[in-house]
């Protein structure tokens, strides 16, 4: 999640402000850039706890580490939560401690990749000599809600005290679950409309290829992506799928009107979070906002707002696709490629639309229920979801050809999708794969999942 804001921006006077501040972040295709985030756990590599914040093997310890490979510290009430770098990235601390890259915005997947390879030798450098260890899975594996130490973020503070208002896994959402997604442009309202439609009806199939977390607390939990459940009930009013995105009207405007009726977290002035849960930013414009009497909104408060709405995909200047397991070095790379190629291919994305514009939304809820619990064993239309997804990916493998990024070896970007096509024709998650290990040559020892697939 996003480290405090570095300027409030201007002041918001009009709806108006809140629409052109999406409109403003259209780019002409040659613009068009790739921004992907992965969060992976931290834990001890002799008790596989998950590692506190503070003490000389902790997040504290592994970021001032990280500093030796020029990364400035992001400092809260004295506590470094974050970390900068000069190329565009930055780290940030999801509430359990999960860390996360926040990549920066690259041209191709091959760039992408390398910053992958590069943030993770560096984090495993620095992790190594704190007998720490990192690994890529939707849902810790074993860590129950009290071993996990909270991150000293103050607007992780507010949400940890709202959350079990409004739903029952919300606070299992923050400290539990890791993510990889990846941040796209569009180039006009229309054209966000249509990869807004072909992103929110695929997220599904993103969903099973990368379903890894097939345990809670040791134990099989019935999901093949605990991750994914888990987002089912953790708030309903900031959640899950928008039906209103395939509904005649969708545009900007549709959009901050739903983001506006989402209940807010909180407001951050001189260097606090003030706490104003609840509360609406329709009434935050009209100065009368209860925890904030006479104060209007800047874009800095917007900006915050449309970073606490968590629905499969997500809009800000942007598009976030979030609806993957977070994984392994290959599968990092992989999801950009898929989306890359779904969106930013006119024939591609033409051709995903074909796939899902006749679904009604009995279809698109049907397939968010079913999925993390039977992945690509999903039935569907008389097929399989393992058959949407091979479809899929023939699809994506085109749109990157169109692409024709080449890099030194003469290779284009489709290569990035082997460990999706092997998942795909295989029927096998990598969820399924742990599930089958645990019940044979683990013995059903939840931590062997460490050994096995850490990085």
């Amino acid at each position: 999640m996003a480290a405090p804001p570095s300027s409030p921006g201007n002041k918001i006077t009009s709806k108006q402000d809140l629409i052109t501040y999406i409109a403003n972040g259209e780019r002409s295709p040659d613009e068009w850039r790739i921004g992907t985030e992965h969060e992976k756990f931290v834990y001890n590599l002799d008790t596989f706890i998950p590692a506190p914040y503070g003490g000389n093997f902790g997040i504290r310890a592994l970021l001032e580490s990280l500093r030796r490979f020029d990364w400035q510290p992001v400092v809260e009430d004295e506590n470094i939560i974050a970390l900068t770098h000069n190329d565009g990235c930055a780290i940030t601390l999801e509430p359990g401690g999960q860390l996360e890259l926040a990549g920066a915005q690259l041209e191709t997947v091959h760039q992408t990749c390398n910053e992958v390879h590069n943030h993770l030798a560096q984090v495993k450098e620095v992790a190594q000599e704190l007998s720490l260890g990192l690994i890529g899975m939707g849902f810790h594996p074993t860590a129950k809600r009290d071993d996990i130490d909270w991150m000293p973020k103050g607007r992780y503070q507010v949400m940890r005290n709202y959350m079990p208002s409004v739903g029952k896994f919300g606070i299992d959402m923050m400290t539990r679950t890791a993510t990889v997604q990846v941040n796209l442009d569009f180039a006009s309202e229309a054209d966000m409309v249509k990869k807004f439609r072909v992103a929110l009806a695929l997220q599904p199939i993103a969903t099973a290829l990368f379903a890894a977390s097939p345990f809670i607390e040791g134990m099989p939990s019935g999901f093949v992506s605990s991750r994914s459940h888990v987002w089912e009930d953790t708030d309903p009013d900031r959640c899950g799928i928008l039906p209103f995105v395939f509904e005649d009207g969708m545009g900007y405007e549709r959009y901050v009107d739903y983001a506006l009726d989402v209940p807010m977290y909180f407001v951050y002035r001189e260097g606090k979070y003030l706490d104003v849960s609840g509360q609406s930013f329709r009434e935050f414009m009209k100065g009368s906002l209860p925890g904030l009497p006479g104060e209007t909104p800047t874009e800095g408060d917007w900006a915050d707002h449309l970073t606490t709405l968590f629905p499969e995909v997500r809009l800000k200047k942007f598009l976030e696709m979030r609806g993957a397991d977070g994984g392994p070095w290959k599968r990092l790379c992989a999801l950009p490629a898929l989306w890359t190629g779904l969106l930013y291919d006119q024939t591609a994305l033409d051709s995903a639309w074909d796939i899902v514009k006749k679904w009604g939304l009995d279809d698109h809820n049907y397939l968010r229920q079913e999925v993390p619990k039977t992945a690509l064993k999903t039935s569907f239309k008389g097929g399989t979801v393992q058959g949407l997804a091979q479809q899929t990916l023939e699809v994506a493998a085109l749109g990157l050809r169109n692409r024709r990024k080449i890099d030194a070896r003469g290779a284009d970007e489709t290569g990035f999708l082997g460990p999706l096509f092997k998942i795909a024709d295989s029927g096998l998650t990598p969820g399924d794969e742990m599930l089958m290990r645990y019940e044979d040559d683990w013995g059903k020892d939840p931590n062997k999942v460490f050994s096995e697939f850490s990085y």
